[in-house]
């Protein structure tokens, strides 16, 4: 111990002191000694006897001064203090010896004193030591029971209480219980009781995991829920204002308008999320300094769980509790982001989403790649945009969603574009072409709501009486029906969905064009060739037209309703398409009447040779114009397509006709043939005019315009080209040609049936001599006989017939002998008939075979006989005759001519 510094008396302290006692208190008439014990008492204990001896002495000397000095001033006042100061000194050698006594005895005392004050002093510090002990013992005790309780803590989950307790564990005062080994021990475990806190948080907070693991879905399918009801109440705020037709719900005109409820989706009376194990682990590893390993540990669980969410393969069936799932996963996400301060990056959470989006649109496009169903895509289209929606709320980025419904959407349009193929197919081939019938007004009001019509004609059908009868056939209903299905489902798909409206509307432009060109105009054409009912076509036609009205209709409705919602315009080509197919239809008419035409002409029987002209038309021509008129006037079609109907017929008649005059079936005629089929132009073109149809005539103009070159003998004035391009205009030359053919054929064709006489004469070329003429020789006179006695024509004519086919006659015979036995069997019968003056004919016959059969060829070769005996020989003749081949040259002079005039038209 450092030693104890000395008190300092001073003469003022001491002063103080003694007037206490009133020993120098004038005023006080008795002594207070009591206070000179304490007095005293202090000095002994402080050990200041001699200094206090010293500053009484000195007080004395100082009191002496200033009584010599009052004194020196007055001596009696002087005296009397000498007097009193006698008395003082008496006094104080009085206090002396009492203080010598006193200092005596306290000094025995006080050394009793000192010995017990020593052995107090020890056991005090025994006593010390043991409360020391007790107080170590105690705190050990009370440390241990800190440690126990933060055990109990971490069992009950108080884990801050317990990380609380260990840091003031740590942080306790510095103390005799610092200093023990015991305590460096219990600081050495702090760390593995931090560590199993530490686990006990995190495996909590791993269970925590998997309990909204399990709720996820609950949590998801209550937010889809709110947002469908959100949905709900948009769409009927919108119907009812044409204004926000074109906003959605998210979006900014929906988020100003959206009233905004305290519904929270993971606090609410279906579910309640507790996200405090969270926090609390956050808020554990935060104050161990071991966040970093937390977050990333979360991250991790968090990926495995996104990753086990959906199955591979995905089945549809299970798509929208998928949805629900992942809803409500990213919204966990979602709130933990927002309530965790750095805990949770955006960047984690976009990871997270990213990753399982494209395993979500992956599992869905492999789900749908066999899928027919269009019905299915749209089923997934509206689980995806209540989840698009619903997460788009919590700020996700859904473009890729949104993207992928895009293409979607382009296999959802070709599936509905394949399944209303089909549709329309069936419908087209089923239909029975009658007119559709409607009973009751109700009904008539629901097909006019279907059908696209002029409202004119919408306003006469509502006008007329019940049962209603209606134009169109069944084809037409049900098309405009499946039309308006097919645009519903198209545009079912898209509502909702953020796209460009030009592309979509470009896509059902297209789909609609396919749909009325391929599968409604193509599949009626087709059905065209197998109906041969003309009433059927009749009704094909009429619903041709109102499928072009439907065109223009349909165009002009869904532009209206898509520029409402700032679309693109709707340009719809297929009415190009119905205009062919109408076309196509009308032409099956004509080709259908054609057809029964060719029936009447098959029963025309006409005579090509006939000896006189008809008084009046071909007797089939009256049944021909009867079913004509009838049938085509029955057609319930327009006027126009009616006279179309008629030309087509009348242009087919006149072919007819002109083929009868032109073609290769009938190879010859005359002209009282020619005569007859004019008489039946005349009676057609009076029925024309007679039903109004006299314009029609013009077809025949052709046909009475070639003919009359042929019947007036004006063929050398056709060959003038000056005439054949004004006056001759309509004429093809080939025809005319095949017309004079024709006509010289008959003129000529005797010689042809001679012909066949004469390849059955069956001579003998090597034969003896016959007693008689060829059988075959009879038969043919006699039928020459019978044909040409026939011929309504002048005798000059039919003596110029004998001549050529006499002249003919003879090209085939080689027997020299037997044939002019023949021709003297033929002279013999033309003089019987009175034709000898023809005999004539057979003279160059006699004379040449009379050079070969009487040797006379050397007289021929001189040239003087050659004029006078031979005249009638003709060199070249006699060579063939002597070359084995008799053949007389056949002078068709009538024939010839014919054939000269239609060599020159050719």
């Amino acid at each position: 111990m450092p030693p104890r510094r000395r008190p300092q008396f001073t003469q003022e302290a001491i002063d103080q002191q003694l007037q206490q006692i009133h020993l120098l208190d004038p005023s006080s008439s008795s002594e207070n000694l009591e206070q000179l014990g304490p007095i005293i008492k202090q000095i002994h204990t402080n050990r200041g006897q001699d200094a206090f001896l010293r500053t009484v002495q000195g007080l004395i000397e100082s009191k002496d001064a200033d009584i010599e000095k009052i004194c020196g001033e007055n001596y009696q006042d002087f005296i009397s203090s000498v007097s009193t100061l006698f008395t003082v000194k008496q006094y104080t050698e009085k206090m002396k010896d009492n203080i010598r006594t006193l200092d005596s005895s306290v000094a025995q005392l006080g050394r009793g004193l000192v010995e017990k004050k020593r052995n107090l002093l020890q056991s005090k510090k025994t006593a010390s030591n043991l409360d020391e002990a007790i107080d170590t013992l105690q705190a050990c005790l009370r440390v241990l029971d800190v440690v126990n309780r933060v055990q109990d803590m971490v069992k009950q989950g108080k884990y801050w209480s317990a990380l609380r307790s260990l840091e003031d564990i740590e942080s306790m005062p510095t103390s005799s219980l610092s200093q023990t080994p015991f305590f460096q021990y219990l600081l050495a475990t702090l760390p593995s009781l931090r560590g199993q806190i530490k686990d006990a948080v995190n495996s909590s907070m791993k269970q925590w995991l998997l309990e909204i693991r399990n709720i996820s879905g609950d949590v998801g399918g209550v937010a889809l829920d709110q947002m469908e009801s959100r949905t709900r109440k948009w769409r009927s705020r919108r119907d009812k204002d044409p204004l926000l037709r074109t906003s959605r719900v998210g979006s900014a005109v929906e988020m100003v308008t959206y009233e905004k409820n305290e519904f929270d989706v993971l606090n609410n009376e279906q579910i309640r999320v507790d996200f405090r194990p969270l926090f609390e682990c956050i808020h554990i590893y935060t104050t161990l300094d071991s966040l970093d390993e937390l977050q990333k540990s979360y991250q991790a669980d968090r990926k495995a769980q996104s990753d086990l969410i959906l199955p591979n393969p995905l089945p549809l069936s299970s798509l929208p509790s998928l949805i629900q799932e992942i809803s409500g996963f990213f919204i966990i996400e979602t709130h933990v982001l927002q309530t965790t301060g750095n805990f949770r990056s955006e960047r984690d959470v976009e990871e997270l989403w990213d990753g399982l989006l494209a395993l979500l649109t992956m599992g869905i496009e492999n789900a749908l790649r066999t899928e027919t169903d269009p019905d299915s895509f749209l089923s997934v289209k509206e689980s995806l945009l209540s989840f698009i929606v619903t997460l788009e709320s919590s700020n996700y980025s859904t473009l890729s969603l949104h993207s992928f419904i895009i293409v979607l959407f382009e296999k959802y349009a070709r599936l509905l574009e394949t399944q209303f193929n089909k549709r329309f197919d069936n419908i087209v081939q089923n239909d029975d072409h009658l007119q559709m019938q409607v009973e009751t007004a109700n009904q008539m009001k629901t097909v006019l709501d279907v059908v696209w019509i002029e409202a004119s004609e919408r306003r006469a059908l509502e006008e007329s009486q019940t049962p209603y009868s209606l134009p169109w056939s069944q084809t037409f209903y049900l098309c405009c029906q499946d039309i308006r299905s097919f645009i519903q489902k198209f545009y079912a798909f898209v509502e909702g969905v953020s796209q460009h409206h030009r592309n979509i509307d470009e896509l059902l432009s297209k789909s609609l064009d396919s749909l009325l060109i391929n599968h409604i105009s193509k599949t009626i054409s087709q059905r065209l060739t197998s109906l041969s009912t003309l009433t059927q076509i009749a009704q094909i036609v009429t619903n041709l037209e109102y499928l072009q009205v439907t065109c223009v209709e349909l165009q002009r409705s869904l532009t209206s309703l898509r520029s409402s919602q700032r679309g693109g315009s709707i340009v719809l080509t297929a009415s190009s398409s119905f205009e062919a197919t109408l076309a196509r239809a009308l032409q099956r008419i004509t080709g259908l009447i054609s057809s029964k035409l060719d029936d009447f002409f098959g029963l025309s029987e006409y005579n090509w040779t006939p000896a006189v002209c008809e008084d009046g038309p071909a007797m089939y021509l009256y049944e021909l114009v009867n079913w004509l008129t009838t049938v085509v006037d029955a057609l319930v079609i327009k006027e126009a397509y009616k006279d179309e109907a008629y030309k087509g017929a009348v242009a087919y008649i006149a072919d007819c006709l002109m083929d009868f005059l032109t073609g290769r079936n009938i190879p010859m005629m005359n002209e009282n043939a020619v005569s007859n089929i004019l008489i039946d132009v005349d009676f057609l073109e009076e029925e024309l005019r007679r039903i109004g149809r006299g314009h029609l005539c013009s077809m025949f103009i052709e046909l009475r315009t070639m003919t009359a070159i042929a019947l007036n003998n004006t063929v050398q004035d056709f060959l003038v080209p000056a005439n054949r391009q004004t006056s001759f205009a309509a004429v093809k030359h080939k025809k005319l040609q095949a017309l004079l053919d024709k006509l010289a054929k008959w003129i000529i064709s005797p010689t042809s049936k001679l012909d066949a006489f004469f390849e059955l004469s069956e001579y003998n070329w090597t034969p003896t001599d016959e007693d008689g003429p060829s059988m075959y020789i009879y038969e043919l006179i006699n039928w020459l006989m019978t044909v040409i006695d026939a011929q309504a024509v002048e005798e000059a004519s039919k003596e110029q017939v004998y001549k050529v086919a006499f002249t003919i006659s003879m090209m085939n015979e080689n027997a020299v002998s037997n044939i002019l036995i023949d021709v003297d069997f033929l002279e013999q019968e033309l003089r019987r008939i009175g034709r000898g003056h023809l005999c004539s004919i057979f003279v160059e016959l006699r004379a040449t075979t009379a050079i070969v059969l009487n040797n006379t060829v050397e007289d021929f070769f001189v040239p003087a006989n050659r004029q006078t005996s031979f005249a009638a020989v003709k060199p070249a003749k006699l060579q063939t005759l002597l070359d084995k081949l008799a053949k007389y040259a056949v002078g068709r002079e009538l024939g010839d001519r014919g054939k000269r005039e239609a060599d020159a038209v050719g």
